[in-house]
C-alpha cells in the first residue's frame, strides 16, 4: 500500500499494518525462560549470601523491592509507625522489603543495559526528589542514576535494616486463625505478616520469542535484562564494549530497550544485524543537564505540582503552563488546541481533535526517519503505522543515526518476525544470518496470569487463589483491594489511574491511600481489612461501563499496550481497565475517598 492522503486511506494502512501482526496465540507467542533458558532469570549483579531461614512476625511486608515498594514502604513507615507504636507501645521497626534482587531497583536493578534511561522526563519520573533532596543530572536520568536514587530513598526510610534480598516469594496464604499472611520464600523463610503489599512490576519477568529452533542455538546469547558485560565488555555507566569488536552480533526486538541499547551496540560491533517486526515512533529527546541554580530556587511542594502538570497535559486537561515540556505532552497539547480551534468539547469532538493531531504528529515522525536515515529502503522500513500511543513511544537522538552506519543491517520482517534460529544463526525472510551472538530485546511479560508474573500463588480465605479470583479477569476495588484477601494490597496502575506515561505516580497515590487504610486500621484495633463482594463487583462495572483501556483503539498495531491485539475478551478488557474520567479525575477521587475516613467499600473487623 502507499497512498495515505486522506485520512480514510490513512486508517486503511494502518489496519493493514495491524492485521498483518495479529497473531491468535497472542501472548502465547512468547515463553519463559525455563529449561535451557533458566539461567537468563539468575541474578547476574550479585552473589547470594547464605543466612538461615527467618521464621518471624512484621507488621507491614511488601514483596518487591522496586519504586512500588520503596514509595509504599517509606510512606507506611511515615504514617503507619507512629500509629502502631501508640496502639501497640512498642517501637516499630518491622516494616519488612522482600525482594528476590540483591538490592532494591526493580526495573532498574535488572535493566542495566548499556543506554537504559527513563523516557520520562526525571522530575516525574524520580520518586520523593523533594523528601530525599535528590537533584536529577539530566533531563532525562540514566540507569546508574535511577538505581543509585532507588537505594538513596531505601537508605533515607531506613528500609534497608529489616529488607531481605536475594529471596524470592514462593507462596503467600492466608491464615484465617491467626489473621495473618504466611510468606514462604526459596530461602526457607516462614515470615508472617499483619498486612501485606505486593509491587510485582509491569517490568519484571522476562520473555523471550517462541521462535523455532530457539533452543539450538549453539553461540552466546542473553536477554537485556540480564546484560552479559562479561561477553560484551562495558559497563552500566556506557563504557565501550570492546569484545563485540570482532563479533556478528543479532539482536531480536526493536522496542523501547532496543532503541536505548542499540546505538551503543552499533558503535561496539564488527557486525550488527537489527530483527525488526515493527518499528517503534522515535521522536527527538533533546536531553540537558540540570541548570543546579534553577533546581535550587524550586518552591517547596515542586514535584506534586510537577507529577499533576505533566498528567493533566498528558491526559488532555489544561493548564496554564507545560513545567515538563516533552514528547508526551506534546501531543496532548496539541489535541487541546485543536479541540479549541474547532471550538467542539464534546466526545465526539475531542475524538476528532486526537486522530487530527496523532496524524499530524506521525506525519512528523515519518518524515523525521526520512530526514535522518540515509538508505531510503531503510528509512521506509523504520517507519511506524499507526498511532503514536499505541506503543510506548520513544524518544532518542541516536537511535535513527545507527543505521547510518557501515556495519549495521536492518532486517525488517514486515510484521512477521523471525522464521526460525538454527545452530549458527537466524533466519528471516528466507535468508540466513550468521551470528556469534544473539540478544533478546524481546521484553517482558504483561499480560500472562499474574501468579506466573508474580512467581508465587497468593491464596485467600476458605483456600481461594487469586488466580481463581481472577479467571475471568481482574477484579478489585480501586485496584488495591479484593474480596476474599483481607489485609491484602496490590499496587500499580490498573484498574484505577492506569497511568502508564509515569507509572511512579500510580505508586505515589496508592501509598498515601493503603497509608491511610492502615492508619485508620490501627485506630479502630481491626484485625482485617477487606473489601465487600457489592464494592468489588460495583468498582469493576464503573470501570467497565466507563470503557476506558489503554491502547484499545482499533487501529492500533498489537503490542503489550493492547495484550497483544486481544482485548475483545473479557479478561483482556478488565485487566487494562482504568478509570472513565481519566487518571486525574482517579487522583482527585481517591483523595476524596480516602480522605473522608469512611472508606467506603471496606470493612474493618
Amino acid at each position: 500500500m502507499t497512498g495515505v492522503d486522506t485520512p480514510d486511506q490513512l486508517r486503511e494502512r494502518y489496519r493493514h499494518e495491524r492485521d498483518k501482526r495479529l497473531r491468535p496465540d497472542g501472548n502465547d507467542q512468547y515463553i519463559q525462560p525455563v529449561g535451557r533458558f533458566a539461567h537468563y532469570l539468575d541474578d547476574v549483579w550479585a552473589e547470594v549470601a547464605p543466612r538461615e531461614p527467618l521464621v518471624d512476625e512484621v507488621t507491614f511486608a511488601f514483596i518487591g523491592g522496586g519504586f512500588a515498594g520503596l514509595v509504599v514502604s517509606a510512606r507506611v513507615s511515615q504514617v503507619v509507625g507512629k500509629a502502631v507504636d501508640e496502639a501497640l507501645g512498642e517501637a516499630v521497626d518491622d516494616i519488612r522489603i522482600i525482594e528476590k534482587g540483591g538490592d532494591f531497583g526493580g526495573t532498574w536493578y535488572w535493566n542495566r543495559y548499556p543506554g537504559a534511561m527513563c523516557d520520562t522526563t526525571s522530575f516525574v519520573y524520580m520518586p520523593l526528589l523533594e523528601e530525599t533532596g535528590h537533584m536529577p543530572s539530566e533531563k532525562y536520568a540514566h540507569g546508574p542514576e535511577i538505581l543509585d536514587h532507588a537505594r538513596r530513598i531505601g537508605h533515607h526510610y531506613g528500609l534497608y535494616d529489616s529488607a531481605v534480598l536475594s529471596t524470592e516469594v514462593t507462596s503467600l496464604d492466608w491464615d484465617d486463625n491467626a489473621k495473618r499472611w504466611i510468606i514462604s520464600t526459596n530461602r526457607g523463610d516462614a515470615i508472617r505478616a499483619r498486612f501485606v503489599a505486593i509491587g510485582a512490576g509491569p517490568l519484571h519477568r522476562p520473555k523471550l520469542p517462541g521462535i523455532v529452533g530457539i533452543e539450538t542455538y549453539g553461540g552466546h546469547s542473553f536477554h537485556t535484562s540480564r546484560w552479559d558485560y562479561g561477553y560484551t565488555g562495558g559497563d552500566p555507566a556506557g563504557a565501550p564494549m570492546t569484545n563485540l569488536a570482532d563479533k556478528r552480533v543479532g539482536i531480536i526486538g526493536t522496542g523501547a530497550t532496543a532503541v536505548q541499547c542499540i546505538p551503543h551496540l552499533a558503535r561496539s560491533s564488527g557486525e550488527l544485524t537489527v530483527f525488526q517486526r515493527t518499528p517503534s515512533s522515535v521522536d527527538v529527546r533533546n536531553n540537558a543537564a540540570t541548570d543546579a541554580e534553577w533546581f535550587a530556587a524550586l518552591r517547596d511542594g515542586w514535584q506534586q505540582e510537577w507529577l499533576e502538570n505533566f498528567t493533566t497535559l498528558q491526559t488532555g486537561g489544561f493548564v496554564d503552563e507545560d513545567l515538563t515540556m516533552d514528547g508526551w505532552t506534546d501531543l496532548a497539547q496539541r489535541i487541546r488546541d485543536k479541540a479549541i480551534e474547532n471550538g467542539d468539547f464534546t466526545p465526539e469532538g475531542l475524538t476528532k481533535a486526537y486522530h487530527d493531531s496523532d496524524d499530524e504528529k506521525m506525519v512528523e515522525l515519518r518524515a523525521r526517519v526520512d530526514q535522518v536515515v540515509n538508505d531510503p529502503v531503510t528509512a521506509e522500513s523504520l517507519k511506524a503505522w499507526y498511532r503514536q500511543l499505541c506503543k510506548r513511544p520513544c524518544f532518542h537522538d541516536e537511535y535513527l543515526q545507527a543505521f547510518n552506519r557501515p556495519n549495521v543491517t536492518l532486517v525488517n520482517t514486515d510484521g512477521r518476525g523471525v522464521e526460525r534460529i538454527d545452530e549458527t544463526g537466524v533466519w528471516a525472510n528466507g535468508e540466513h544470518h550468521e551470528l556469534d551472538v544473539i540478544i533478546y530485546a524481546s521484553g517482558f511479560e504483561v499480560g500472562t496470569d499474574y501468579a506466573r508474573r508474580c512467581g508465587f500463588e497468593t491464596t485467600g480465605r476458605d483456600g481461594r487463589t487469586l488466580t481463581k479470583h481472577w479467571a475471568d479477569g481482574m477484579i478489585s476495588l480501586h485496584g488495591i483491594h479484593m474480596h476474599g484477601f483481607p489485609n491484602l494490597f496490590l499496587v500499580g496502575p490498573n484498574q484505577g489511574a492506569n497511568l502508564i506515561s509515569n507509572v511512579p505516580h500510580n505508586f505515589v497515590e496508592r501509598a498515601q491511600t493503603i497509608a491511610a487504610v492502615l492508619t485508620h486500621a490501627l485506630d479502630v484495633d481491626a484485625t482485617e481489612v477487606e473489601v465487600t463482594a457489592e464494592a468489588e463487583a460495583a468498582w469493576v462495572k464503573l470501570l467497565e461501563d466507563g470503557g476506558r483501556t489503554f491502547g484499545n483503539d482499533p487501529d492500533c498495531t498489537p503490542g503489550y499496550y493492547n495484550n497483544e491485539g486481544q482485548l475483545a475478551s473479557t479478561e483482556g478488557r478488565r485487566n487494562f481497565l482504568g478509570f472513565p474520567d481519566g487518571p486525574m479525575a482517579y487522583f482527585a477521587y481517591i483523595d476524596q475517598w480516602r480522605s473522608t475516613g469512611r472508606f467506603e467499600g471496606l470493612e474493618f473487623r
